[in-house]
């Protein structure tokens, strides 16, 4: 067995061992989400619930839902906007829904001039109103900029809906009892933000059900 062809059987069995590890890694991934999911299936869906209702009452009344977030929570804030302005699975009439992630003029000049922690704020100040739902999303439920778009939401008279995880941070602390706290039951970012978008998933469902049903 010439050199060559030892070293392609050694890495022939490092690659099966590294496959397998990897494997395992990939399927502990789907066990633990499954097992947060499930958690949160035991304490969420009434919240949810509330949260739909409260989504109707605002669209039927001329209101609009902006959501908020930052890094992957700003994909999810675009995620739901979007679904809300197109459609989520059927076809129906555009809902108005505002991600007050995506003006990165607005976002660049208030960041420059003021400060990050009021992006969002001032966005809710300036385009927010009694009647209206802010959705705020934040992993950790510390963010200083949800924080404070969350609170200026609140003297605006706007109701919340607040996606967060480890046990809710500042934020939990924030809401009475007219809002709506979804927290997800995990300290891990990955899991948390797994849950959020099946919490933003059911969310879009209730509201397409009571429209179109």
């Amino acid at each position: 067995m010439t050199l060559k062809s030892r070293a392609l059987k050694h890495n022939t069995a490092m690659d099966k061992e590294t496959i397998e590890r990897l494997r395992k890694r990939a399927s502990q991934h789907f066990l633990d989400s499954i097992a947060v999911k499930h958690e949160a299936e035991k304490t969420l869906p009434e919240s949810v619930a509330r949260g739909i209702l409260a989504m109707v009452d605002c669209l039927k009344s001329g209101g609009k839902i902006m959501a908020c977030g930052n890094g992957g929570s700003a994909a999810d804030a675009q995620h739901f906007a979007a679904e809300l302005i197109g459609r989520f699975e059927r076809e129906r009439q555009e809902l108005a829904a505002i991600a007050l992630t995506t003006d990165s003029s607005i976002l660049t000049a208030v960041g420059n001039d003021y400060s990050y922690d009021d992006v969002f704020s001032k966005q809710v100040r300036g385009l927010g109103k009694k009647g209206d739902i802010l959705i705020g999303i934040s992993t950790s439920g510390n963010s200083k900029n949800v924080v404070k778009a969350i609170e200026v939401a609140k003297k605006l008279g706007m109701k919340v809906i607040a996606l967060t995880g480890n046990g809710g941070g500042k934020i939990a602390n924030l809401l009475d009892k007219e809002d709506i706290h979804l927290c997800a039951p995990s300290t891990r970012t990955a899991r948390i933000q797994e849950t959020h978008l099946v919490l933003l998933h059911a969310l879009c469902d209730g509201v397409d059900h009571i429209l179109l049903d």
